[in-house]
């Protein structure tokens, strides 16, 4: 019954390993469809070494030709090089696949984090143009990932709802953000990063970014005491704030990182030799120095 040669057996194995591993990882709806079905028909036709249409056209080698063994060292080869196209290629593909989730997560972010951090700073007007490019982009990846979801977030039953929950808080602050209180929309929009956050632990992405979002809120507790020039306060809270970054450093501890550091000590020294007047001037500088990591990699 055997009407393929080697050769197109081995082709055939390895073109159904390429079209199941795109439809496990890449594709959805019909396209996965289509992959999976075409996948299925190239490893029966491979490993049963015959193919139903040569019969009925009449075409290909003669049993004898195909019943032919190649010599070991082909057959080692052939087995190896399927064995990596089956290892490699799902490694890969589960590599990329969420890589380029995160690409497109970050693309999106970014206009969040600058219409959170003009909000905060006050500027209406770059707040505002942020916020107009932040809608079509978030919408651009729900409408992708509500499609398609990379083999890392595939077991996640929440992802959905945390879209959905994050689409309702965007829209919710339109108006806030075009024309109302612009701390109150700082405020709301401060809400949607615990959810990427918690989405990130849930799915073992990056710590990094989780550890800059969990330092953010403890900071913030103490830029408010050194903007009060609140010594006493200040100082009782850096306990809690130097864990968080800790955890950062645990990460990365390069420049951007070590800036940090330096102003956070340098708000405690100041605050311990009860400095009051220059607290707010050493807060401003540490939270310059968070929001440029953060609005980079956070």
């Amino acid at each position: 019954m055997k009407n393929i040669l080697p050769i197109d057996r081995f082709l055939r194995l390895l073109l159904a390993v390429v079209l199941l591993e795109a439809g496990f990882f890449w594709l959805s709806g019909v396209p996965q469809m289509l992959a999976y079905l075409a996948g299925a028909v190239m490893l029966v036709t491979g490993a049963s070494s015959f193919c139903p249409i040569y019969k009925v056209m009449g075409v290909g080698p003669s049993a004898a030709s195909c019943s032919r063994m190649p010599a070991l060292w082909v057959r080692v080869v052939a087995v190896v090089a399927l064995l990596g196209a089956v290892v490699g290629g799902s490694y890969a593909s589960a590599v990329f696949s969420r890589k380029i989730f995160l690409e497109d997560f970050n693309a999106m972010n970014h206009f969040y984090k600058q219409t959170l951090f003009l909000t905060g700073k006050g500027e209406r007007e770059k707040a505002i143009a942020n916020y107009d490019q932040w809608v079509p982009a978030f919408e651009k990846f729900q409408n992708k990932y509500s499609e398609y979801r990379p083999y890392a977030l595939r077991s996640d039953t929440r992802f959905a709802a945390d879209l959905a929950q994050v689409q309702g808080m965007m829209m919710g602050v339109k108006d806030a953000v075009k024309s109302g209180d612009l701390k109150q929309a700082h405020l709301d929009l401060e809400k949607v990063r615990p959810v990427f956050q918690e989405q990130f632990k849930r799915n073992g992405f990056s710590m990094l970014s989780v550890a800059l979002v969990d330092f953010h809120d403890a900071m913030e507790l103490m830029l408010d005491s050194g903007n009060a020039k609140d010594t006493a306060k200040t100082v009782g809270l850096y306990e809690q704030v130097n864990a968080k970054l800790q955890t950062i450093e645990a990460e990365a501890n390069d420049a951007e990182i070590q800036a940090i550091r330096t102003q956070l000590d340098a708000l405690y020294a100041m605050a311990k030799e009860g400095k009051s007047e220059a607290l707010p001037a050493q807060a401003d500088k540490l939270k310059t120095s968070f929001v440029k990591v953060y609005l980079k990699r956070g």
